[in-house]
């Protein structure tokens, strides 16, 4: 699986930086990409990446600010045109969402040649599809915002081969038995697979969450993330700033990964006052102390290995 990064600015583009949007390719566990937010130009972002419109089939929304949200009616109009054609797609956010695309296509006169099937949360949310399983909870942003918790499937131990032969079973159509089903029959025996192969392997866990300050639903969704994309519209100075308008200030991402016991945490949605060199800057600074966690400032188009 990859995250990348399709905008990383805070409120306002700059010229280095768009507003936010963040694409989670599924392979190799489904040939499909997710979207997280869709901020104003994120499918001209999108053009000058290999990642195309069409294997886009689900679309999270975390909250209704603009800089979250602008770029919808655009790539879904668009998604008809690349590759969309006749594939399903399924968008999941905050209440009004549907009521802001349906209204954006008809006063813009714009028709999809493909279904949408809209979920609206209602506070808390759990979504499942093709062996993951999504979890939505509310976050503390001011309006409703939400951040998503993504477990990928688990995989299934490898077959053993060798044991399977000890009982006299030879390679063959009966070992897809084995793979796929709690119990199988051999020479008028029943065996429980499990007993025939590895141990099963979880699958990753992604948090991704919405503007917010921090809040006790931050805990719920991070806990034990192997990845973490969370922001830090604030990267320096007192942190009062950040929370009297409802963000994060770099502390408090650093004390929920200490809390929750994050692995690798990148850091988007950061304010438009910083520049590429104040970030770079700043970002060596902060690892030049000590005891700091595992952390980067992300750039647009940068991609992550999960």
């Amino acid at each position: 699986m990859e995250v990348t990064f399709f905008g990383t600015s805070a409120g306002l583009p700059t010229k280095e930086r768009n507003t936010q949007s963040i694409a989670l390719n599924l392979e190799p566990y489904s040939n499909s990409v997710w979207l997280f937010d869709v901020g104003e130009g994120t499918q001209h972002q999108i053009l000058h990446h290999s990642i195309k419109l069409g294997k886009v089939d689900h679309i999270f929304i975390t909250h209704m600010h603009g800089d979250h949200i602008f770029g919808l009616p655009g790539l879904l109009t668009s998604r008809s045109f690349q590759g969309g054609e006749n594939k399903p797609l399924t968008l999941i956010g905050p209440k009004g969402i549907q009521n802001y695309i349906e209204t954006s296509l008809k006063l813009s006169e714009s028709h999809l040649n493909y279904p949408i099937t809209y979920i609206e949360i209602n506070q808390q949310f759990t979504y499942h599809h093709e062996g993951f399983t999504v979890q939505a909870e509310v976050l503390n942003h001011g309006i409703t915002s939400y951040g998503y918790r993504i477990e990928a499937p688990t995989t299934p131990g490898t077959i053993n081969v060798e044991a399977l032969k000890a009982i006299g079973l030879e390679p063959g159509p009966k070992y897809q038995e084995v793979k796929i089903q709690d119990t199988f029959e051999h020479n008028g025996l029943i065996y429980q697979s499990d007993d025939f192969k590895g141990e099963a392997k979880p699958g990753p866990i992604i948090a991704i969450f919405g503007d917010t300050k921090p809040c006790d639903n931050e805990y719920v969704l991070a806990k034990n993330a192997d990845v973490m994309v969370h922001e830090a519209t604030y990267i320096e100075g007192e942190k009062t700033l950040a929370n009297n308008y409802h963000h994060s200030h770099i502390d408090d991402v650093f004390q929920l990964i200490k809390n929750a016991n994050v692995g690798k945490s990148l850091i988007t949605h950061i304010s438009n006052r910083y520049n590429l060199e104040d970030v770079e800057s700043i970002y060596k600074e902060i690892n030049n102390q000590s005891q700091i966690p595992q952390f980067y400032f992300v750039k647009d188009f940068e991609t992550y290995k999960i």
